[in-house]
């Protein structure tokens, strides 16, 4: 990296830091302002060290881009209805058994293909402890839902001990029988993983921690260690992964993916084709090439390395396997 850049322990969240730290030309600034009027930028230290070039997998990912402020005709701002299926402040109700809590809107690092983009960003919305409550509230109206899935933004960026605290409340609604929580924060910034957030993790209701990561890269010496913390405390870990042109988009990249996460102890559990957020076309990857990739690799790597391929259905109406 060029002099004067950013220290290696800070997240960078402008374009003039991503310049600074080599990522941007100096030339693209304009360009890259005019993307982060409207997008979040984030890349933490340990995915920024992991970049060689802006269009690498890695860089793909996370380095904002001019295509991002163009809107495609089949694009939308909420593309699996989450709001349409929202009966409470922070709460989505899609499937009978099933709900997914919000408690915040911030993540460690800004996925340039995010599906829920135009929601998410630093200041996003931290739910407070009366509208925490009337989540509960529903949750307790409602037996037929058996599992909560907290998501965001990322929950394993809460203190300790607020996560612990909606993690109790959760816990105590007698007919929630499991509970699940949707990540990037192991790879993403391997150091908030600590012993205080396993013990508040270490609960007697079960617990699924769902990790999303994309490249083989990602799982890195550190990022292993603090999915083993976890995994120490018996908390399953699976894998979920977007299929992204550029990033995974061949056979061997899905299959060292996949053998990276069964050796980190991770059993991948869902490959994702793109929702279709808003300026994401550059991320595209046909349903019928999804589905070639997957047909190869059946027989070709463990059975148990294999997720199920997806698409999350416009409108609300939930995943299809592909």
């Amino acid at each position: 990296m060029p002099d004067g850049s950013p220290p290696p322990n800070l997240t960078l969240r402008s374009p003039k830091t991503l310049a600074t730290a080599g990522l941007i030309a100096e030339v693209d600034i304009p360009m890259i302002e005019a993307v982060a009027a409207r997008y979040a930028i984030a890349i933490p230290p340990a995915l920024a060290a992991l970049i060689t070039a802006p269009n690498d997998p890695i860089g793909r990912q996370f380095i904002p881009h001019a295509d991002e402020l163009i809107t495609a005709l089949h694009e939308s701002t909420d593309p699996i209805a989450d709001e349409a299926l929202s009966p409470v402040l922070g709460l989505v109700h899609r499937y009978p058994d099933r709900a997914l809590l919000k408690p915040l809107l911030a993540c460690p690092v800004y996925c340039r293909f995010c599906f829920r983009r135009e929601q998410i960003g630093p200041d996003g919305g931290l739910l407070t402890q009366a509208q925490l409550g009337a989540t509960y509230e529903y949750l307790r109206a409602h037996p037929g839902i058996r599992e909560v899935i907290l998501t965001g933004g990322d929950p394993l960026i809460l203190s300790p001990r607020r996560l612990g605290d909606i993690l109790a409340n959760l816990s105590s609604i007698p007919h929630i029988e499991v509970l699940r929580i949707h990540t990037r924060v192991p790879v993403a910034d391997p150091s908030l993983v600590t012993e205080d957030l396993a013990s508040a993790l270490d609960i007697t209701t079960p617990l699924f921690i769902a990790v999303h990561i994309n490249h083989a890269a990602e799982l890195t010496a550190a990022a292993c260690a603090a999915l083993n913390l976890l995994q120490r405390r018996a908390i399953p870990i699976l894998g979920q992964s977007v299929l992204l042109a550029g990033v995974n988009d061949t056979e061997a990249l899905l299959a060292d993916l996949f053998r990276a996460m069964l050796r980190a102890r991770i059993k991948p559990y869902y490959l994702h084709q793109l929702d279709a957020a808003p300026g994401t076309a550059r991320f595209y990857v046909s349903p019928e090439r999804g589905r070639a990739l997957m047909a190869a690799l059946r027989g070709k790597i463990s059975g148990t390395a294999l997720p199920v391929y997806v698409f999350e259905q416009p409108g609300g109406a939930g995943k299809l396997p592909l």
